[in-house]
């Protein structure tokens, strides 16, 4: 795998999804050593900083095992957002190339239910520009077969951005986990030529099948 990773850094549109397959060696995890079911007690803090309520920004938690005392969301869970340490991870908090917000969501038992990677829209405009390819990306890393997808509704005066339109939304069932991708490529009414929405957004939670 470091073989092939370095090799295929030379041809620029294979290097982000190679650095995604490379981040995930473990095929069980979802979002570095995170995976859907597991003990919040288990989470090392080390390659984890700025903890914080998702729906209290202001409380900052000193560790994963202080998530109890985030408020619950509509959905029963409490939401944690998270960064990667820049000790650890070299690029970052970002998944395979692309800068991201992460979220993990926790249930009563102390177990994690969900995560969220969000494209993160204060990202350089160069990388704002490739958000919508995190999504093929993610199907990628989780097989390209068994997903189902649907175009979401055109609005009006919605615009192609370069050419390419995307309001869609995938999602497939693997190892008791749904995966749902929601990508969107356009240019609103009231935005210009040098604005647009590009966005990756994935939600993992276990499956209630």
């Amino acid at each position: 795998m470091k073989l092939l990773c370095r090799a295929v850094m030379a041809v620029p549109l294979l290097v982000f999804a190679v650095q995604f397959a490379c981040a995930q060696v473990d095929p069980s995890s979802d979002v570095g050593n995170l995976f859907i079911g597991m003990p919040i007690r288990t989470i090392p803090n080390a390659g984890y900083i700025d903890l914080s309520c998702v729906d209290d920004a202001s409380r900052k938690l000193r560790s994963w095992s202080d998530s109890s005392e985030c408020p619950l969301g509509m959905d029963q869970l409490r939401a944690v957002r998270f960064e990667f340490d820049p000790a650890t991870s070299r690029d970052g908090t970002s998944i395979a190339g692309h800068p991201v917000i992460l979220t993990a969501l926790i249930d009563d038992s102390e177990t994690l239910a969900g995560l969220k990677i969000d494209t993160d829209p204060e990202a350089r405009l160069y990388m704002r520009k490739k958000a919508f390819l995190l999504g093929a990306q993610v199907k990628s890393r989780y097989g390209s077969e068994g997903w189902t997808c649907m175009q979401r509704g055109h609005e009006a005066g919605e615009r192609a951005v370069g050419g390419i339109y995307i309001r869609e939304s995938c999602r497939k069932t693997l190892q008791r986990r749904l995966l749902v991708i929601e990508r969107d490529l356009f240019r609103r009414p009231d935005q210009g030529r040098k604005d647009f929405v590009n966005r990756t957004q994935v939600t993992i939670t276990r499956d209630s099948q």
